[in-house]
Order: structure tokens, then C-alpha cells, then sequence
């Protein structure tokens, strides 16, 4: 172990690393339990409790702190061998969905590359890295788009299409990215706070009047990997008023119907539980029935966007109940919004959250039913991001994203690494049509018998983008991963509005 403790001091004495001693010291942690054989008991309770102090009470069912932590290991460890560590003939990873450490030898190839990234020169003795060099391409993209402006001002029409490849023609985030600002999430009912899977604060339950809170016994919740979310709520007739400093907000109000339906308590269906909800006295939803909008026991996200705060710096939401039933809510996300649309939404396949190479931040996956996740360690080829594609959703699946009236742009990342392009590979389905599968948006036909190896090969990185999508009448875009020959796969989904 002499070479791995060796390769284990030189990663904590470096920069990236001594600027965040809570990686470092769980790195540390991580890998000074492999090296005294204790690889089996590296457990996310354990690390709470070791690493960052948590009690012995400690849920990790309800608190994410260790995944949080280990993706950002993960993202800071990538970050070294990248830059400093390039050349260094052991490098340090964490797999995705796991927290034992793995001390791997970099090929020959794989340290020239890294090598020849880091020994141009700028000025005396200064290296410059790979993301200097892009960042140095991007200056010297504007610096020419800037001399160049008056040519666009007088040779094109003031709203003209310029053609650009399909993956930057919807890139309509600003350069600063979401919209920033306080984020108000509130578990309707909830007793205390809650951090999901993709690191997010949830507050118990605050700013309400009326009604009363309610928790449900429901062993599982559809299309949420965060069931905590949707297993409290506050019914009857009520009203959050929550205090917002001016400006535009994206409003999210999450339902789940566990009470009504062929299984539960409170038997029926549809027609069972209506009401309606306003926002400072407007309507947002009217007679509107959670069973019928997404069935039983499954999360149920509406999203408003241009919300704007009253004139006593509150935003007041009211329900009420209406024919049968009782008016719910079992969660309240209040976000900064941009006006006349709503934020970008983008997943990964992956039970943490992600960061892109282009600084994009990926949701932890929701919104699914049906699939599976798995995991591969090969490194994607055709691609400046290859992690963005470590993990898939495999399976017969679909994902329910909720949006805003308007059009969308969707993106679907996708690889083909369960099967192989060579004839005499003795893996399972060695052939080029080993997986064939369909995509549909709202039962409308986007992909007819995709085939990732004949379009790209394997190991590669493939990607489509869609446009002009509309939400269905439920102000979802379903989008259903359909196989005609073994599964359907995807890596992560964009939508965007247009």
C-alpha cells in the first residue's frame, strides 16, 4: 500500500484540496478504512457518523448529506487528475453508488494525452490546462463576435435565425446560469426539515393557516426517489402566506394522492378530491382532481411561472375545497424565476445530483416510473463530458416532467454499453441490433427504432434534441422509452423552453 498512501498524500497536500478540508477529510477517511481492510464496513451511516459528527440517530433515508458529499469528491478528484495529477501513474476515483475508493493505473495514453494538455507554457513557468485553453477559446470567440457585431447589425434582420448545431441552438440559459436568489421549500404538514436527494433544503411546515396536517403510511410513492416529500400534507380549506422579496418567482406545488384510490383508505378515484388554488387572489388550478391529473400514490408536480410578490411583500396561496373532498398540498417550492418562462429542467440517471462540464446542474433522477439504474466504469468516447453518462435508466420506462404552456426543446443524452459491435464478442447480444427501442412525447413518435451502435458505436455518446414540444393537457411532457428488441436506455433528459 506504500505507492497508494504515497498517491493519498500528494492528492490532500495539493490546492484543490487543501481549500476543502471536508473532502480532504473524508477522503482521508474513505481510504485509511480500505487500507486497514475494512472496505466492507464503508457504509453512509458510518461516514455520517465518523466523518461529519452526525448522532447515531442519523436517517439517511432523510438526510443526504454523505451522496451530497461524495459527488462533490467525486467532481473534485476528476478536477485534480485533469490538471495537476494528470501524469501521475496511480489516480484516485469513487464510483458512482458506491463510497470505497479505487486506486487505478493510468494508461500510457491516458497520461501523454494529460501530459501534453499541461506542458504548453504560459509566461515563466505557468502551465496552462485544458480549461484554460477553453476558456482562453471562449475570450477569443466573444473578442470576434464583438469586432464582428456591426457586421451581424447590418447584414442581418434584428431577429434572424443564424444555422448553428442543434445542441447550442437551444442553449437559452444566460451565461450566469439559473436564475439566483432564496429558495423557499416548505413540507406541507412536515414536523421537521428534510434535505433530498439532489442536496435540497425543505423546511417543516411554516406560513400556513387553516386546515389541518395529515400523514400518510404509504410504503411508495411513483415517479420520485424522494417519497419523504409527498408522505405529509395539509388538507382541508387553508392559505400559505409567505413573505418574498419583490421580483419574479417560479411557483412548484406538489401533490400526492394517497388517501383515494382502489387501494387506500379512502377507496373511489377520480372525482374524489377537488379544489381549487389561487396566488395572490388569481387562479392557478380550478376544480382540480390530483387523482385524475396522475393517478394514486404518485408525485404530482404543477409549475407557474411569472408569480410575482403583493404589494405587502407576501405571496398569499389559498385553497379550497370543492365539490367532495378536501383541498391538499403536500409541498410548496417557491423559486427565482425568469419572466415568461420557466427554469430549465435537466436530469440524470443517478441517485445524486451533477454538475456538467459546461457548468449545467442535473437533477438527481425523479420523475420516472418503471427502469432500473445501472452503472458502468468505461469512460464515454464523442463526448467533452463523458461523466455525464456513467449511469442509465435501462428498462420499459417513462419520465413525467411538468412545464408551463409553451414550446420546449428536449434533449436526450444516451450510450450503448451493455452490447458490442464486434460479431465474434461473446457478450450478451454481440450483434448491432441487440437494442432497439422507441421514444414517444406525449404519444406522439419522436424516435422510431433507435439503435445507438448503428447510429454511433459503442461506448459513444449520442445525442438528439427535439423541439417544439407542448406540455399535454395535465401540463406534463411525457416522454415513454418504449423497446420493440430488449430495453430502451437513457443517460440524462434537457428540457429547455424555447
Amino acid at each position: 500500500m506504500e505507492l497508494e498512501r504515497a498517491e493519498l498524500e500528494t492528492v490532500l497536500q495539493s490546492p484543490l484540496f487543501a481549500r476543502s478540508p471536508t473532502l480532504a477529510r473524508l477522503l482521508s477517511h474513505l481510504c485509511e478504512r480500505m487500507f486497514a481492510g475494512e472496505s466492507d464496513q464503508i457504509k453512509e451511516y458510518s461516514i455520517a457518523v465518523d466523518v461529519f459528527s452526525r448522532p447515531e440517530s442519523f436517517d439517511q433515508e432523510v438526510n443526504s448529506l454523505v451522496r451530497v458529499q461524495a459527488n462533490r469528491l467525486r467532481k473534485r478528484l476528476a478536477e485534480f487528475y485533469s490538471t495537476e495529477g494528470a501524469s501521475h501513474r496511480l489516480h484516485i476515483t469513487i464510483p458512482v453508488g458506491q463510497y470505497v475508493p479505487v486506486f487505478e493505473v493510468a494508461s500510457e495514453e491516458i497520461r501523454a494525452n494529460s501530459a501534453g494538455r499541461t506542458e504548453i507554457k504560459n509566461g515563466p513557468g505557468l502551465p496552462v490546462t485544458w480549461r484554460t485553453w477553453r476558456i482562453l477559446a471562449m475570450i477569443g470567440i466573444l473578442l470576434l463576435l464583438v469586432g464582428g457585431g456591426f457586421l451581424v447589425r447590418r447584414g442581418l434582420p434584428r431577429h434572424a435565425v443564424v444555422p448553428v448545431a442543434p445542441r447550442t441552438a437551444i442553449a437559452v440559459d444566460s451565461p450566469v446560469g439559473l436564475p439566483v436568489g432564496d429558495e423557499i421549500r416548505i413540507l406541507a404538514g412536515g414536523t421537521r426539515s428534510y434535505v433530498d436527494r439532489s442536496g435540497k433544503q425543505w423546511s417543516a411546515d411554516v406560513y400556513a393557516t387553516g386546515g389541518t396536517t395529515e400523514r400518510s403510511a404509504a410504503a411508495y410513492i411513483w415517479r420520485t426517489q424522494d417519497p419523504t416529500i409527498y408522505r405529509t400534507s395539509r388538507q382541508g380549506d387553508f392559505s400559505y402566506n409567505i413573505p418574498l422579496k419583490p421580483g419574479t418567482y417560479e411557483l412548484r406545488l406538489h401533490f400526492a394522492e394517497t388517501f383515494y384510490g382502489p387501494e387506500d383508505a379512502g377507496g373511489a378515484g377520480e372525482g374524489s378530491r377537488r379544489m381549487t388554488v389561487t396566488a395572490n387572489g388569481k387562479p392557478l388550478l380550478s376544480d382540480f382532481d390530483v387523482f385524475a391529473d396522475a393517478g394514486g400514490r404518485t408525485a404530482d408536480v404543477r409549475v407557474f411561472p411569472d408569480i410575482q410578490t403583493a404589494e405587502d411583500r407576501m405571496l398569499h396561496l389559498n385553497f379550497s375545497s370543492t365539490m367532495g373532498g378536501r383541498a391538499m398540498v403536500s409541498a410548496i417550492e417557491v423559486l427565482p424565476g425568469a419572466r415568461g418562462q420557466i427554469r430549465p429542467v435537466r436530469i440524470v440517471a443517478r441517485d445524486v445530483p451533477y454538475y456538467s462540464e459546461d457548468s449545467r446542474w442535473f437533477s438527481a433522477d425523479m420523475y420516472f416510473k418503471g427502469g432500473q439504474l445501472r452503472t458502468a466504469e468505461d469512460s464515454a468516447a464523442g463526448t467533452d463530458d463523458p461523466e455525464l453518462y456513467t449511469t442509465e435508466r435501462w428498462g420499459h420506462f417513462s419520465y413525467v416532467v411538468p412545464v408551463a404552456p409553451g414550446k420546449y426543446a428536449v434533449t436526450l443524452y444516451f450510450i450503448e454499453r451493455q452490447f458490442r459491435t464486434h460479431p465474434g464478442d461473446s457478450s450478451p447480444g454481440a450483434d448491432a441490433g441487440s437494442r432497439v427501442f422507441n421514444v414517444f412525447c406525449n404519444r406522439k413518435l419522436l424516435v422510431s427504432g433507435l439503435n445507438i451502435l448503428e447510429e454511433v458505436g459503442e461506448n459513444r455518446a449520442l445525442v438528439r434534441t427535439f423541439t417544439g414540444l407542448e406540455p399535454n393537457a395535465q401540463g406534463k411532457l411525457l416522454l415513454e422509452f418504449e423497446p420493440t428488441h430488449n430495453y430502451a436506455t437513457v443517460s440524462a433528459i434537457e428540457v429547455v423552453p424555447q
